[in-house]
């Protein structure tokens, strides 16, 4: 049965899981594209429901074309979308998490999450002021990396594992140097990490990434282990850049 009227309630339902509270009560979001239905697909999600243009052949609850793109939420429309289960982790877990605090736009907060799953992060942790991952401008920044990625909520940098290496502007370590230093830096506890990092063990590191204007609060910086800085010509690096050069120098350091 093809669904022809735009007060169908599933339909009404998918446009409310465009709004943030929306979808934290009912613990879904949506994902539109065949493209990331086809990584949800790839990496075991199973999704609540799922629905195509009529005509289209794609598997789904038909829906007469211009209805489906109507209700999508990207500008040239889709011809499949589903409605997926939010997973979120109990806690943070390392060898390599990625600690966005204060990270407030969504197409950044999905960049990161691609950039994490590219470099081989053990999960992306959001805290207070940050962007919801699974929405829909994040959801579609993330090319389905938000399939892949763990993602885990954190109110304190004090509940992240491993040594917590906040980026900053200025006034920390060159990152490569702070990378190789960190054991000296910080002690003991930091070789360790190091160690683990590369062996992939349980402590390793947290990269803290801050806001896009402020940068990383003065609470977080006080937390953190060790300051690092990403040396440029010009004033700043958008969020997304900055954490993606780090993750991959961690991650270079780590195979090497």
């Amino acid at each position: 049965m093809t669904i022809t009227s735009s007060r169908n309630a599933r339909l009404k339902q998918i446009r409310s899981l465009r709004r943030r509270r929306r979808r934290e009560r009912a613990g879904a979001f949506v994902a539109e594209g065949e493209d990331l239905l086809a990584a949800a697909d790839a990496a075991g999600w199973v999704p609540r429901e799922r629905y195509c243009a009529a005509g289209s052949g794609l598997p789904g609850v038909e829906v007469e074309p211009e209805l489906l793109r109507a209700t999508a939420g990207l500008a040239s429309g889709t011809r499949a979308l589903a409605v997926y289960e939010e997973r979120w982790l109990k806690a943070p877990i390392g060898p390599l998490c990625v600690y966005l605090h204060g990270v407030r736009d969504p197409g950044n907060v999905g960049t990161i999450v691609r950039a994490a799953h590219a470099f081989g992060a053990s999960c992306v942790a959001l805290g207070p002021g940050s962007a919801d991952p699974f929405s829909p401008k994040a959801v579609r920044a993330s090319m389905g990396a938000i399939f892949h990625v763990p993602l885990a909520r954190a109110l304190a940098v004090g509940a992240l594992p491993g040594v917590r290496v906040a980026l900053v502007s200025d006034h920390g370590l060159e990152l490569w140097n702070a990378v190789r230093q960190i054991a000296s830096a910080v002690g003991d506890r930091s070789a360790g990490a190091i160690q683990a990092t590369a062996t992939g063990g349980e402590e390793g590191v947290t990269l803290i990434v801050g806001g896009e204007r402020r940068g990383v609060t003065k609470d977080a910086l006080a937390a953190a282990d060790l300051r690092a800085r990403i040396p440029i010509r010009g004033d700043s690096l958008n969020a997304a850049m900055a954490a993606t050069v780090a993750l991959y120098e961690l991650s270079r350091i780590a195979r090497a």
